[in-house]
């Protein structure tokens, strides 16, 4: 949307990499020493240290997080860049600046706060009671099982919730000038009357005869691009579930389906449902005593109606209950079973004896009910006989199952066991040996083959497999499916040389002389406009930053950053990719008299957002710049 980021994509997209980087959790004041304790120390800061224990921790959590964030479709060796580590090892340095500038203003954060916050955590919210109050053994036990006790959790919160007074008072302060967002707005919404003069590089090439100096500086030059991946040929086998022969099974006897058929009764039963209405006046676990016996006298009043006029259940139901589900519908609930309902509700309901009945006021977490039963549906079992045929079924699944299993183990250690090759276990259990030729990226058009599981080819391309010649492990690449795999030849990535592609590196390198003519031309047709003269330009188009039309991105960049003090101006654009030059001629600028103020609104805060993190960014800067931080492994360096 912004100019500016289509200005600076590389420094946003560094920005979003350290913000990816999770928030790290300082332990509070009593557990700052322990970050000392690890000699293996990879940044001073301070009277404290960064550990190389902490680092790696970091380091694989965050590479684990974004491999998930991509479905697993990204190697770690991609994501595990210099710039991914210096960003570990900066913000871990950062936390420590904080803490250190956190004790040292003294901040600190009210009991109320705490609490406030502890009970944001869902786990720990669980933990209240339905009358308002908590239950401290439960929680006791939760921390315990995390390592924690409730007075570090608490201290580490408290603590965290003080250092998060930096970052708000600082960004605070950031607010840009109301001059600075109209010049911007203005900018944003100029529009441009602009014209093009294309020159590609398609017209050029038929005048194209590249030389062999020509043709061998461009195969120097692009020699990665003529590249031929790693590859491997293979041979592998799979045991398919889907692919093994039905076994001749002895169809199960009456008895064993009958013990099935026990064994799995629940399966069979469908749960007693009844249907009600109610009328609810709403009371929460935490109202006021005053307010709950006002509730309740409410609700005892309208029972006492309702016994006068049963009939009535509906009318005062839709003019009184609370319950806005029910409600319009005279308080009706339709079928539920007992376990659909909390337990106060679920137990009076399940009580009444017969349709019609009226409970009593019944108290539970949403207040106070009057429940009417309208409707039983009484628990079923389905009898054997119903269920024989679906029993049967269930039992040759179960035994096929662990047929398979068997199998799947016999797979698993056969392939092991017999290393060098494939034969003996495909001998073994009937199965297959195929080949193929794989490379270490997924092909695409073997998505829905295991050729194309990624797991599969890590192990192909595996020491164990390269260097050692042995077969893979039995892979699981999903829904039962095993594979080994076995490399019969191994090809490195290499460059073929230049005879051997000679034809292939002739049309790169035309193409791309031809770009160089195109570029030409167009600059010389550009010099000889700025000196007053003239060309058949296209049509005239109007456009902004907001609504480009066709132009490319570098096009735009241009026409915007043009000096349009004199019309007409003009300005030339390298399109790349072989696309040729093409020039711009700007014909008149204008801006619109009105903008819409809903959108200028929604500009001055992200722009004021974006004030305050440089603000934020900059003191942060500034504050590593006093204190005193020392880098004493480089970790850009893999394996540092």
């Amino acid at each position: 949307m912004f100019d500016f980021i289509r200005h600076h994509q590389r420094l946003v997209l560094i920005f979003l990499t350290v913000l990816i980087v999770p928030s790290f959790v300082v332990f509070g004041v009593h557990g700052l020493q322990d970050y000392a304790a690890d000699a293996s120390t990879i940044a001073k800061v301070g009277d404290q240290t960064v550990t190389r224990q902490e680092y790696d921790s970091v380091l694989r959590a965050q590479t684990e997080r974004m491999q998930q964030m991509f479905g697993g479709a990204v190697d770690a060796s991609q994501i595990n860049t210099p710039e991914m580590r210096s960003a570990v090892l900066d913000n871990l340095i950062q936390q420590k600046l904080l803490t250190q500038e956190t004790l040292k203003k003294n901040l600190s954060v009210p009991d109320a706060q705490v609490r406030e916050a502890l009970l944001a955590i869902p786990a720990i919210a669980q933990l209240r009671r339905p009358d308002g109050s908590f239950d401290q053994a439960k929680y006791e036990q939760l921390l315990s099982a995390q390592n924690l006790t409730p007075q570090r959790l608490e201290a580490q919160i408290r603590f965290e919730l003080a250092s998060n007074q930096l970052p708000a008072s600082v960004q605070a302060s950031a607010m840009l000038p109301k001059a600075v967002l109209d010049r911007f707005a203005q900018l944003r919404a100029q529009q441009r009357d602009v014209a093009v003069l294309n020159f590609q590089a398609s017209d050029f090439a038929g005048k194209v005869v590249p030389t062999p100096q020509q043709m061998q500086a461009y195969y120097d030059a692009h020699k990665a691009a003529f590249q031929t991946p790693e590859s491997a040929e293979i041979q592998y086998v799979v045991l398919d579930p889907k692919a093994m022969p039905a076994s001749a099974q002895t169809p199960a006897s009456d008895d064993v389906l009958r013990k099935l058929y026990n064994d799995n009764l629940k399966q069979y039963t469908t749960q007693e449902e009844r249907r009600a209405s109610h009328i609810l006046i709403a009371s929460p676990a935490d109202a006021s005593p005053a307010d709950h016996a006002k509730a309740k006298a409410k609700a005892e009043a309208l029972l006492a109606q309702i016994k006068q006029h049963p009939n009535d259940f509906a009318k005062l139901a839709s003019e009184n209950s609370e319950d806005p589900g029910s409600k319009a519908n005279g308080g009706d609930l339709g079928f539920f079973a007992r376990d659909a309902m909390v337990k106060p509700f679920a137990d009076a309901t399940f009580a009444l004896k017969t349709n019609g009945d009226v409970s009593d006021v019944v108290k539970s977490d949403f207040g106070y009910h009057i429940i009417k039963l309208t409707g039983i549906k009484p628990a079923q079992t389905k009898s054997f006989d119903e269920v024989k045929g679906q029993l049967a079924d269930q039992y040759r699944q179960q035994e096929s199952a662990k047929a398979y299993a068997k199998l799947a183990d016999q797979f698993t250690n056969a392939v092991y066991e017999q290393p060098d090759s494939l034969q003996p276990v495909a001998d073994q259990l009937n199965l297959k040996v195929l080949s193929a030729k794989v490379t270490r990226t997924p092909d695409p058009s073997q998505a829905q083959s295991p050729l194309g599981n990624e797991k599969l080819l890590k192990a192909v391309f595996g020491d164990e497999s390269l260097k050692n010649k042995r077969n893979t492990e039995a892979v699981d690449v999903g829904q039962g499916v095993l594979v080994s795999a076995h490399v019969v030849n191994y090809h490195p990535a290499a460059t073929p040389p230049l005879a051997q592609i000679e034809a292939q590196v002739k049309e790169k390198a035309v193409a791309d002389l031809a770009d160089q003519e195109a570029k030409k031309a167009g600059e010389a047709k550009l010099d000889a406009l700025k000196k007053g003269g003239d060309a058949a330009f296209g049509a005239v188009q109007t456009v902004s930053r907001d609504n480009p039309g066709k132009l490319p991105a570098t096009a735009l960049t241009a026409i915007f950053a043009a000096d349009t003090a004199k019309l007409p101006a003009y300005v030339g654009v390298t399109l790349g990719e072989g696309r040729g030059y093409a020039v711009y001629r700007i014909s008149k600028v204008t801006q619109p008299a009105e903008q819409d103020a809903q959108r200028l609104a929604a500009e001055a805060q992200q722009l004021n957002q974006l004030a305050a993190q440089a603000e934020w960014n900059a003191w942060l800067g500034d504050l590593r710049a006093r204190s005193k931080v020392k880098v004493i492994h480089d970790v850009t360096k893999a394996g540092s």
